[in-house]
């Protein structure tokens, strides 16, 4: 349960996306708290990338509105990041001059240097930042992502099944790293997984969407206490109960 006085940071009101005939978000409605990692999950083709790309303007939504601390969204204006699916570093540039790129491209160029040095050694790259993406891991190459993304400091920091090609091993440990980051820097988090153990290991709350033409079919507090351990029975429990709401949609 959320607290009264804490800010809302963004505001989904009666939000409705349709391709042609095809009606994908019916009618969601739903709040983000400053500072909350919220992950959405649900059903596969459900829409979920599609709000993203509707909060980001990439698509226009049919109906219904999106407001980033009470205003439309402006990314000119909002600071707003977003991280991919795939993964997203230039080859042609340096880790360091990538990480430097994301904030070319947003014009913040005040202290940039210093900025790009504070992401790097934040993602642990302060070692590699000579390198080329051709010479690094597939960890290392979404630590140069995160990097990108942490050095703009955004204040709302979107996620699109960003470890869905890595292992396990390096999605747990990228996984924590993200979450320190975020609680670190108080960045507001909206995070896409079909991962429902993921889901549960990353999120204050947990958004869980219908098929389409989709709502919301519940949205689940997770206070388990942190760092979480997948063992835990009520970590089990909690994934089992989620699981079961995407089963029976």
């Amino acid at each position: 349960m959320r607290h009264l006085n804490e800010k809302i940071k963004v505001q989904v009101s009666n939000l409705t996306k349709s391709f042609g005939d095809l009606l994908v978000l019916n009618n969601v409605s739903f709040d983000v708290y400053e500072g909350e990692f919220l992950c959405i999950v649900g059903p596969t083709g459900c829409g979920k990338t599609t709000f993203l790309n509707s909060l980001t303007h990439l698509y226009e939504p049919t109906a219904g509105e999106i407001l980033f601390e009470g205003e439309q969204v402006n990314l000119r204006k909002h600071n707003i990041t977003y991280i991919f699916q795939e993964y997203s570093a230039m080859e042609w540039l340096t880790v360091r001059q990538n990480v430097r790129f994301g904030l070319e491209i947003k014009k913040n160029y005040k202290e940039i240097d210093k900025k790009v040095s504070d992401a790097l050694e934040l993602v642990g790259l302060s070692d590699f930042a000579d390198y080329y993406p051709r010479q690094l891991s597939a960890s290392m190459l979404q630590r140069v992502v995160i990097a990108r993304a942490f050095a703009t400091q955004p204040e709302l920091l979107l996620m699109d099944e960003p470890y869905g090609q890595l292992d396990i091993n390096l999605r747990f440990r990228l996984e924590d790293e993200v979450v320190r980051l975020c609680k670190q820097t108080n960045t507001t988090v909206i995070f896409i997984t079909h991962n429902i153990e993921e889901a549960v290991y990353l999120g204050d709350r947990i958004l869980v969407l219908t098929n389409k033409p989709t709502s919301i079919k519940e949205i689940v507090t997770d206070d388990l206490p942190r760092p979480r351990d997948i063992a835990d029975p009520r970590f089990v429990a909690m994934r089992n109960r989620i699981t079961d709401l995407i089963k029976w949609w």
